[in-house]
C-alpha cells in the first residue's frame, strides 16, 4: 500500500504529459485536466485514511535505505494538505472550461496547471530538504508561466515582483540547505532531527532565520508579502483561485514542518518571533484590504492578513494552537479560492470588478450575492461557518498559553480579534458597494448575458466549496479530530523518525 504515496506526484505527471502530446486540441486536454484532478483527489481520501488507520507512511525510492536515498513520506498533516490540494484542483479544472480563452489553451495552461499540483504535492510528500526545495522550484516554474499567460502588461508588472522575491527565496532556501548540509552532513528530514541539536546553537539559530526568511516570502508573512497583492488580481480568475487555495499554504505548510521536526531547540525565541510576525502579518494584510476598492486586491490582501493566523498557530507551539491553525489553512483555502472564482463570475455580469463600478448584483444574481455572503461571513469568522471554528480554535489555544504565565498569548488573542472585525468591515464594503448599492452611472455597459453551460461551469464549483464550507461550520468535529490527530503527531516527533527511520538512535527528541 505503501506505493499509493508516490501516485499524487505520478498522476498530474503522466496527465500532463498526456495533455502535451493533444496539445492542439482543446477537448481532450479539459477533459484530461478534470478527469486527472479527479483521480488525484479519491487517491488524497484513501492516503488519508490509510495514514489515520496505519500511521505515518514512508517509501524508499529506488530501494535505497533511508537516509540515503530519496524519501516520501505521509503523516496525517500531509494527507490533509493533499486532501486540500485535491479539492481546489478539482474546483479550478471545473471552472477553467468556462473561464481560459483560446489563446491560453494553446500555450499550455492545462499541462501547466498539472505541473503545478505535481509540485504542490511532492512538497507535501518529500521527506528531505533538498528535494523540497526542487518541489517549489518545479511550483515557481509553472506558477510564473501561469501567471503570464495572455502577455498582458499588468501581468507581466505582477509577474516580475512575483518571480523576483520569489527567485531571491530560492537562493536563500538553497543557501540555507548548503549550511545545513555543511554543519550535520544529512539532508533527510527524520535523520536532520537526530543530527541537529548536536550542533551549536548560533548555527541553529542561524540556519532557523535562513528558512524563516524563505518560507515566509512563499507563504508571504509580514514585511515579505509584497508580490501577493500585485500578483493576485492579473491573471485569469481561475489561476488566482488556484494560487490562493496552495500556493501560500505550501510555504505555511513548510514552516510548521520544520519548525516542529528541525528548530524546537530555543522554542521562546524562533517561535516567539513567529508569532510577533503572525501579529503584523494579521494586522498590516487586513489594513490593505481595506484601503482597497478592487475587488480581487481586497481579496488579494486578506489573504496576507490570514496567513497570520495560521502562523499565530505556529508562534504559540503547543498541540492545541498547531491544530487551530491547521484548520485554518484548510479553511482558509477553500474559502478564499470561492471568494475569488465569484469575483470571476461577477466580472462576467458587470465587465468589472471596481468596486466604484459596480452596484445592484443582488438584484441581477440573487443566488451569486448569497454564495458570496457565505463565504465572507465564513472568513469574517462568524458562526456557524467554518471560519468561526478556526478562529475560536486558535483563540482557546491563546488562552491556554496565556494561563501559563506568557502574556503574548493574549496580545495576539487580542490582535487576531481586532483583525477579524475589520475582516468583517472590510467584506461588508464588497457586499455593499458591489451587492446593495444602485448601479451607479460610471458603471460600464453589462457583457452579454453568459450561456446556460458556462453558467453551470461557473457556479458548479463554488456550490462545491460552499457546501464544504458549510459542512465545516455546522459538523466540525470530524475535522478537528484530524488536525488534533495531525499536531500530536508534529509535536511528537519521533513517531515521524521511526516512521522514516526505524528505531530512532538516542539522540532523537520525542
Amino acid at each position: 500500500m505503501n506505493s499509493l504515496l508516490i501516485l499524487p506526484i505520478v498522476i498530474p505527471m503522466i496527465t500532463a504529459a498526456l495533455m502535451l502530446l493533444a496539445y492542439r486540441r482543446a477537448m481532450p486536454q479539459r477533459l484530461m485536466g478534470l478527469i486527472g484532478s479527479v483521480i488525484q483527489l479519491i487517491i488524497a481520501f484513501v492516503l488519508l485514511g490509510l495514514v489515520y488507520q496505519n500511521g505515518i507512511q514512508a517509501i524508499q525510492i529506488g530501494g535505497w535505505q533511508a537516509p540515503f536515498g530519496i524519501t516520501i513520506v505521509a503523516d496525517i498533516l500531509s494527507a490533509l494538505m493533499l486532501c486540500l490540494s485535491g479539492v481546489i484542483g478539482v474546483a479550478s479544472a471545473l471552472y477553467s472550461l468556462a473561464d481560459i480563452d483560446r489563446e491560453r489553451r494553446v500555450y499550455g495552461f492545462y499541462p501547466l496547471m498539472q505541473i503545478l499540483l505535481m509540485g504542490v504535492n511532492g512538497a507535501f510528500l518529500t521527506g528531505d530538504i533538498f528535494n523540497l526545495y526542487v518541489w517549489f522550484e518545479v511550483m515557481l516554474i509553472a506558477s510564473f508561466v501561469l501567471l503570464v499567460l495572455g502577455n498582458e502588461r499588468r501581468q507581466m508588472e505582477g509577474a516580475i515582483k512575483y518571480l523576483t522575491l520569489n527567485l531571491i527565496s530560492s537562493a536563500i532556501f538553497l543557501s540555507a540547505v548548503g549550511i545545513l548540509y555543511g554543519s550535520v552532513h544529512a539532508l533527510n528530514m527524520a535523520d536532520l532531527a537526530q543530527k541537529l541539536p548536536t550542533v551549536p546553537q548560533p548555527m541553529i539559530i542561524t540556519l532557523a532565520m535562513l528558512f524563516l526568511v524563505a518560507f515566509g516570502i512563499k507563504a508571504a508573512v509580514f514585511p515579505l508579502f509584497f508580490w501577493l497583492p500585485d500578483s493576485y488580481h492579473t491573471p485569469p480568475t481561475t489561476v488566482t483561485a488556484l494560487f490562493a487555495g496552495l500556493l501560500t499554504k505550501v510555504g505555511v505548510y513548510s514552516m510548521f514542518r520544520v519548525f516542529t521536526l528541525l528548530f524546537v531547540e530555543n522554542v521562546d525565541y524562533t517561535h516567539g518571533l513567529i508569532m510577533i510576525i503572525a501579529g503584523f502579518t494579521m494586522v498590516i494584510g487586513v489594513l490593505g484590504a481595506m484601503a482597497q476598492m478592487e475587488i480581487r486586491r481586497v481579496l488579494a490582501f486578506h489573504s496576507v492578513s490570514q496567513v497570520g493566523y495560521m502562523v499565530m498557530g505556529l508562534g504559540l507551539f503547543s498541540i492545541a494552537s498547531i491544530a487551530g491553525g491547521i484548520f485554518f489553512v484548510l479553511h482558509h483555502s477553500l474559502v478564499k479560492s470561492n471568494l475569488f472564482l465569484i469575483s470571476g463570475i461577477v466580472q462576467q455580469h458587470a465587465g468589472t470588478t471596481e468596486l466604484k463600478k459596480l452596484g445592484n448584483q443582488i438584484a441581477r444574481d440573487p443566488l451569486l450575492a448569497a454564495l458570496f455572503l457565505v463565504s465572507a461571513l465564513s472568513l469574517a469568522g462568524l458562526p456557524p461557518l467554518s471560519g468561526f471554528w478556526a478562529k475560536l480554535a486558535l483563540v482557546q489555544a491563546g488562552f491556554e498559553v496565556g494561563g501559563t504565565g506568557s502574556y503574548g498569548g493574549y496580545i495576539i488573542i487580542g490582535v487576531s480579534l481586532a483583525v477579524g472585525l475589520c475582516t468583517l468591515i472590510s467584506m461588508t464594503k464588497i457586499w455593499n458597494e458591489a451587492f446593495w448599492k444602485p448601479l451607479p452611472d460610471t458603471a460600464l455597459p453589462p457583457p452579454p448575458p453568459m450561456t446556460l453551460a458556462r453558467k453551470v461551469l461557473m457556479f458548479t464549483p463554488v456550490f462545491f466549496l460552499t457546501a464544504l464550507i458549510v459542512a465545516l461550520g455546522l459538523m466540525p468535529d470530524p475535522l478537528l479530530h484530524l488536525v488534533n490527530e495531525a499536531a500530536n503527531q508534529l509535536m511528537n516527533k519521533g513517531q515521524y523518525i521511526r516512521a522514516v527511520l526505524g528505531e530512532p538512535h538516542e539522540s532523537a527528541g520525542s
